[in-house]
C-alpha cells in the first residue's frame, strides 16, 4: 500500500493489481476505503494503548516478574525498608549456609559454594551465598577440588509454575498434557528397588530393627554409607544446579518432622513438593536445621565394587546420621517410601502408631482406618463422597487422634477412567506430576490404558486437589479399622467382626490373594502376605506395631473388620469377584455402627464372627459354604488357605510379646484352627 499525494492509497488487490482509495470513502475499483487518521504532522498513529515504560526488550522482561516480599517482620530488625533488605539477605545467607552444610562432603572441612537461582539465568541471580569468602582471592591449598572452586545454583522450593520450566526446558520426555499435569519418564527403573534398600547397622539399630527372615531390612554398614554418600554429594556438588525442597511430614503439629530433600531433576523436586507437606512463607522462613536430609543423586550409580553393592542402584538409610542416599534409580516412589521407613522408625519411639493405611471421617466425626495391598479396593472404598479424605496411604495414631503423614496422594493410574475414579481422574491438572504414561504426541490426551513404558503408572498430586478433602488432614480417634483381603480362593467372608487378638493376627499377617498364570495356562490364585500390610517399609517386628494398635484400640473402643472383596462361590475360574454395591453396602452399615447390633455366628477353621444380615446384601453370600456348590472343594479349599495363613506365621512366632509371653500366644490362638 502506498499514497499518490492526493490523500489515496493504492494497495494490490489479489490479483496483483492496484486499487486506489478515493477521498469519498470509495476505491476506484468498487472496493471499501481505508479509513486512516492523520495528526498535525501527517503520520499515522496506533492511539488504542500507551507506550510500554522500556527502552529495549531486556528491561520489557524485566517488567514481567516482581520479586516476592516478605510474608511476615523479621525478628530482631528495626523499621524502615532499609532494615527489612539486609535482614532479608541475612536470611537467605543463613539459608545457603545451611544447604551448604547439608551438601558437605566430609573429607572436606566445609560445604560447597551455593548461590540462589537458575545459572541460566545469570543477571537475576541474588548476589547472596553461603560463604563471604567466596567473592575474595584466597590461594587454594592441596585439598581443593574442581567443584569447590565452583559456585552450585540452589533452586530453593520453588513453585509448580517454575518446575515446569525446568523440566521442560531440560529434562528430555518432560511434556504437559492437554489437562495440564507434567509427564515424567523415571527412566530405567518404574518402580521401586526393595532389593537394592539399605539399612545401617549399628549398635543402636541391631537391637532395635527386625532383622533376618521376613524383615525388609538389609544390612549395611557405616563405612558403606558414607562411601555412598561421598559419591551421591559428590555428583551432586558437581552439578550447575541443584532443587532444594524444605518440608514437612506429619499434619500434627506436635509431632511434625522437618526434612530436606536435595535432588538433580525438577521431577522429583515437584513430585516430593505434592507428596510432602507444603510449608507456608512464615514457616519457611524458620525452617532452621531439617530433621531428614535425603540426596537424590539417582542419574548417578553406585559403584558396584563397593561392599554390599549387588547392582548399580542402591537406596541407602543411616537412621544416626538422619540421612538417606539414592544413587541408580529415578523412581520418584523411593524418595516417599523411604520417608515412610524413616517415620515407621522415629514414630513408635514417641508411643506413636505409623501405619500404612487409608483413612476418612464421617460428618459426625467417625473415623474409619483402611488397610490393604494393591488389588483389594483401599483407595475406591476409602474414597467416599459422604465422607471427608483424611488421607490415602500413611498416617499416624497419636494420642490426640489421627493425621495424614503426606501432603499429598500418589494414584495408580493403570486404566483410569473419569467414570471409575472421578476425583483422581479431576486431580489430575496443572501441578500433578504423570509418571512414565503414554500420550497422543498431537493432542497430549493420555492413554490410561497403554502398558508401553510400564503398568505401573502414577500421579503424583496435593491432597487439596481432592474435594473432599479435610484440611487440615487430623481427625480424633479411629471408630473402625477396617482390613481389606481379595480373597480369589473364595472362602473368607465378605465381612467378619474381629475381636483384638484376631485384630492383631489379620493385621500381622497382611493377607490378600492374587491370580498369577500357572505354566500351562491355567490361572489360580497365588496367596500373598505382607506384614502389617506395608512389609517393605516397617522397620521394627510386626508385633509391636500390632501391639500398639490393639492398645490404642482398646483404650479408644474402636472395632475390628475383616472385609473380603475378593471372590465368592467358588475360587477365581469358578465363582465371581463380590459385587463392589455389595461391598460399599457393608462399608456403610460399619460406618453407620448399624453391623455392631447384627446377629452373628462363628465360622469354622477360621472361627470368625460373621452377621446373618445386612442390608442391602443377600444373605445367602454372607456364610460362602453356601454360595460354593461343591461343599467338599469348599472345606478343601478352606483347609488349604488356613494352611497358608499357619506356615506364614511361623516366621513371627518366635518373637515374645506382652509378660510371660501371654500375648503372643492369644495371637496365634486367634488365627485357623484345624
Amino acid at each position: 500500500m502506498a499514497s499518490n499525494g492526493n490523500g489515496e492509497f493504492t494497495f494490490a488487490n489479489g490479483n496483483g493489481t492496484a486499487a486506489v482509495a478515493n477521498g469519498n470513502g470509495a476505491a476506484r475499483n468498487g472496493l471499501a476505503k481505508i479509513q486512516t487518521q492523520k495528526k498535525g504532522n501527517g503520520m499515522c498513529h496506533d492511539d488504542s494503548t500507551p507506550p510500554v515504560k522500556a527502552q529495549t526488550i531486556d528491561e520489557l522482561h524485566s517488567l514481567q516478574k516482581k520479586k516476592s516480599a516478605p510474608t511476615t517482620p523479621i525478628k530482631g530488625t528495626q523499621g524502615g525498608a532499609f532494615a527489612i533488605t539486609l535482614s532479608e539477605v541475612e536470611r537467605q545467607k543463613q539459608q545457603l549456609q545451611s544447604i551448604s552444610a547439608s551438601l558437605a562432603s566430609l573429607t572436606r572441612e566445609t560445604g560447597p559454594k551455593v548461590v540462589r537461582g537458575d545459572p541460566a539465568k545469570q543477571s537475576e541471580t541474588p548476589k547472596v551465598s553461603s560463604h563471604v569468602s567466596h567473592h575474595h582471592h584466597f590461594t587454594p591449598t592441596i585439598s581443593v577440588s574442581d567443584s569447590a572452586l565452583k559456585f552450585t545454583h540452589v533452586l530453593y522450593n520453588l513453585s509448580p509454575a517454575e518446575l515446569y520450566e525446568q523440566a521442560i526446558k531440560y529434562e528430555k520426555g518432560s511434556f504437559i498434557t492437554s489437562t495440564g499435569a507434567l509427564a515424567t519418564l523415571s527412566g530405567a527403573k518404574t518402580g521401586r528397588s526393595p532389593r537394592d534398600k539399605r539399612v545401617v547397622k549399628d549398635d543402636t539399630t541391631e537391637d532395635e530393627l527386625w532383622w533376618g527372615r521376613g524383615s525388609p531390612n538389609i544390612e549395611m554398614d557405616e563405612h558403606t554409607f558414607m562411601v555412598n554418600r561421598e559419591r551421591a554429594v559428590d555428583y551432586l556438588n558437581s552439578l550447575d544446579k541443584v532443587f532444594v525442597n524444605d518440608q514437612f511430614l506429619n499434619w500434627d503439629p506436635e509431632n511434625r518432622i522437618k526434612v530436606r530433600i536435595v535432588s538433580a531433576r525438577a521431577y522429583h523436586s515437584l513430585f516430593m513438593h505434592n507428596m510432602c507437606i507444603r510449608p507456608t512463607p512464615e514457616e519457611l522462613e524458620n525452617f532452621g536445621t531439617p530433621d531428614f536430609t535425603i540426596y537424590n543423586a539417582g542419574q548417578f550409580p553406585c559403584n558396584r565394587y563397593t561392599h554390599y553393592m549387588t547392582s548399580s542402584t542402591s537406596i541407602d538409610l543411616n537412621l544416626a546420621r538422619r540421612e538417606m542416599v539414592i544413587l541408580g534409580t529415578m523412581y520418584a516412589g523411593e524418595m516417599k517410601k523411604g520417608l515412610f521407613s524413616v517415620m515407621h522408625y522415629l514414630m513408635p519411639k514417641r508411643q506413636i502408631l505409623s501405619l500404612h493405611s487409608g483413612c476418612n471421617m464421617g460428618k459426625d466425626g467417625d473415623v474409619a482406618l483402611f488397610f490393604g495391598l494393591s488389588g483389594t479396593g483401599k483407595t475406591t472404598l476409602s474414597t467416599d463422597h459422604n465422607r471427608y479424605l483424611i488421607g490415602d496411604d500413611e498416617h499416624c495414631w497419636t494420642e490426640n487422634g489421627v493425621s495424614n503423614i503426606e501432603g499429598g496422594c500418589y494414584a495408580k493410574c493403570i486404566d483410569l477412567s473419569r467414570e471409575k475414579e472421578p476425583d483422581i481422574w479431576n486431580a489430575i491438572k496443572f501441578g500433578a506430576v504423570l509418571e512414565n504414561i503414554v500420550f497422543d504426541e498431537h493432542t497430549r490426551e493420555v492413554d490410561y490404558s497403554d502398558k508401553s513404558v510400564t503398568e505401573n503408572t502414577r500421579a503424583a498430586y496435593p491432597i487439596e486437589y481432592i474435594p473432599n478433602a479435610k484440611i487440615p488432614c487430623v481427625g480424633p480417634h479411629p471408630k473402625n479399622v477396617i482390613l481389606l483381603a481379595c480373597d480369589a480362593f473364595g472362602v473368607l467372608p465378605p465381612v467378619s467382626k474381629l475381636n483384638l487378638a484376631q485384630t492383631m493376627y489379620h493385621f500381622i499377617s497382611g493377607y490378600t490373594a492374587l491370580v498369577a498364570g500357572t505354566e500351562d495356562g491355567i490361572k489360580e490364585p497365588t496367596a500373598t502376605f505382607s506384614a502389617c500390610f506395608g512389609a517393605a517399609f516397617i522397620m521394627l517386628h510386626p508385633t509391636k506395631y500390632a501391639a500398639m494398635l490393639a492398645d490404642k484400640m482398646l483404650r479408644h473402643g474402636a472395632t475390628g473388620w475383616l472385609v473380603n472383596t475378593g471372590w465368592s462361590g467358588g475360587s477365581y475360574g469358578s465363582g465371581k469377584r463380590i459385587k463392589l454395591p455389595y461391598t460399599r453396602k457393608i462399608i456403610d452399615a460399619i460406618h453407620d455402627g448399624s453391623l455392631l447390633n447384627a446377629k452373628y455366628k462363628k465360622t469354622e477353621v477360621f472361627g470368625l464372627e460373621i452377621p446373618t444380615e445386612v442390608e442391602g446384601v443377600p444373605s445367602e453370600i454372607l456364610d460362602p459354604v453356601n454360595t460354593w456348590s461343591d461343599k467338599n472343594a469348599h472345606n478343601e479349599t478352606l483347609l488349604k488357605l488356613a494352611g497358608l495363613f499357619k506356615r506364614n506365621f511361623e516366621t513371627f512366632t518366635n518373637y515374645k510379646i506382652g509378660k510371660d509371653n501371654k500375648l503372643t500366644e492369644e495371637i496365634l490362638a486367634a488365627g485357623p484352627n484345624f
